[in-house]
């Protein structure tokens, strides 16, 4: 049985080139997670990291130079889907959950602000709509989205769009100034 705990969403901002309101990413995170139908007891982590950090990554998991935007490290291989599951049992509406269920790990986002910024002022974008895009990308990823194929691509490029007007409209309904 898995857990009725919130999906929660950890974030780090372990560099200092760009700043970076990691709160508010944690939150499109969280919606992302939501909006998909992930697992209620989900986690992942966001963690902004400096253009050495995700250079290493880049070389040591993808074989690939120099650095990158984003990055998504899957860790739980086995994510059910979301919603109730018929034939898995259980104890009933409002029992309590079994303290031995442990949480859906869904992995790690990894982003890099002065990539993304760089990315931003070639497109002629701001940098926080680049880095929403990233967070969502990388989420996506983690909710096994690709883009090896073009349909893969123009289903995972409308998703992150419709997201991204999703967030943007929760931050205007909250009274926050979006970043557009």
């Amino acid at each position: 049985m898995r857990s009725s705990a919130p999906v929660q969403v950890f974030g780090a901002d372990e560099q200092t080139a760009v700043p970076v309101d990691v709160l508010r990413f944690v939150r499109l995170a969280e919606l992302v997670l939501r909006e998909e139908r992930a697992p209620n007891d989900a986690e992942l982590s966001v963690i902004f990291v400096d253009e050495q950090a995700i250079t290493d990554l880049h070389e040591r998991f993808l074989d690939e130079p120099g650095p990158t935007d984003v990055l998504a490290f899957p860790l739980d291989d086995d994510v059910a889907p979301g919603g109730r599951q018929p034939d898995e049992g259980g104890r009933g509406p409002g029992a309590q959950p079994d303290p031995t269920d442990l949480p859906t790990v869904l992995g790690d986002v990894v982003v890099c602000p002065t990539v993304a910024k760089r990315q931003a002022e070639e497109r002629g974008l701001a940098v926080d709509d680049e880095l929403a895009l990233l967070v969502v990308h990388g989420v996506l990823h983690l909710l096994d989205y690709d883009h090896a194929e073009p349909a893969e691509t123009e289903r995972m490029r409308r998703r992150e769009r419709e997201l991204l007007d999703r967030f943007a409209a929760s931050e205007d309904a909250d009274g926050e100034e979006s970043p557009r």
